[in-house]
């Protein structure tokens, strides 16, 4: 297949061009290389994408319209899958709008490209930011979401109506996969797991927040990408026994559906950040903070939609996954 993949020289995006690549397909990966976090690291990724002559780099922003557009003209993709976005619960404090540009009107111009086009499916990635203000665990995809507490999770659920709305207009089969807590080799400097170890290498403090009692479905990379090739490569059909009068936010008379790809397994904070120093053999200094504002408590992954419409459910302990990565961060930063 020829597939597009947005995002090809973020964290994801990496790790999922490399497993089409791998597979035989041909991949143009998208990316505006912004410099929201290191554009060194982005453009390491993307180079070594390069070295396969079935991939092709779109330098292009997804708030382009015209150049979008340009770009599904000219390719006839298969498969489009979005992982190009604006990441962050807490920069969309700081800067909503890019939020805007990039979740909302990005996605936009990835819908109508594939709707003048005839792409074959449209899978798009939302987050477990969505599940908001929901306390009923394991989150569900057959739950209501419409309580979001961040903008950017409020994106990403404006993302899977508007991937609704499309499908059910103009028969685009969508697939939304929400994603918890990332986590790996390549992974994002954002994120807790290259923030905390770059502290502790360091011998400097790291934000605990909530006091430490936060919990996570951490969720390691290339159980994520094996659940991203599968749903991607299994187009969705309409579900007959869709009822307006008890509708199932998951599913519909249209060609949509949406999953979970998490560990199915909630760990306490302090449980990752004491694998983190096992892994690295030296202490962290614990700097213990108040809930971030948008942070929610606790995330925890319902995936039996997922094992039964693909046959896999995530299974890497974060003992596995830690030391994994803490393995790439040394050989890549001399650490």
């Amino acid at each position: 297949m020829k597939i597009l993949v947005t995002g090809a020289a973020g964290f994801i995006g990496f790790h999922l061009s490399r497993r089409y690549l791998a597979m035989g397909h041909e991949v143009v990966g998208l990316d505006n290389l912004n410099d929201y976090y290191s554009v060194e690291l982005k453009k390491t990724r993307l180079g070594m994408l390069q070295d396969s002559a079935a991939f092709t780099f779109a330098h292009l922003d997804l708030a382009d319209e015209a150049g979008m557009a340009k770009l599904f003209r000219g390719h006839g993709f298969d498969l489009s899958v979005n992982l190009a976005a604006q990441a962050g619960v807490r920069y969309s404090l700081v800067n909503p709008k890019s939020y805007i540009n990039a979740n909302i009107v990005g996605f936009l111009h990835i819908l109508e490209g594939c709707r003048h086009t005839g792409v074959k499916h449209c899978v798009f990635a939302s987050s477990s930011s969505v599940y908001g203000l929901n306390t009923n665990m394991p989150f569900s995809v057959h739950n209501n979401v419409d309580h979001p507490i961040s903008l950017y999770a409020a994106s990403k659920k404006s993302d899977e109506l508007m991937a609704h709305a499309y499908s059910y207009l103009y028969k685009i089969p969508c697939t939304g996969l929400r994603f918890f807590t990332v986590y790996g080799p390549w992974g994002r400097p954002d994120m807790a797991l290259f923030l905390f170890t770059k502290a502790i290498l360091a011998g400097e403090p790291i934000d605990v927040f909530n006091h430490g009692r936060m919990r996570r479905d951490f969720t390691y990379i290339d159980d994520i990408i094996e659940g991203v090739v599968r749903v991607s490569l299994r187009i969705p059909e309409p579900n007959p026994a869709w009822s307006g009068d008890i509708p199932d936010p998951a599913s519909s008379p249209a060609p949509y559906r949406l999953y979970n790809i998490g560990n199915n397994n909630t760990v306490e904070l302090e449980d990752f950040i004491k694998a983190i120093e096992k892994a690295l053999g030296k202490p962290a200094i614990r700097n213990y903070l108040d809930l971030q504002p948008g942070d929610v408590p606790a995330t925890f992954a319902d995936v039996d939609d997922l094992m039964n419409d693909v046959g896999f459910k995530p299974s890497t302990p974060i003992t596995m996954g830690i030391q994994r990565f803490i393995d790439w961060y040394r050989e890549y930063f001399k650490a």
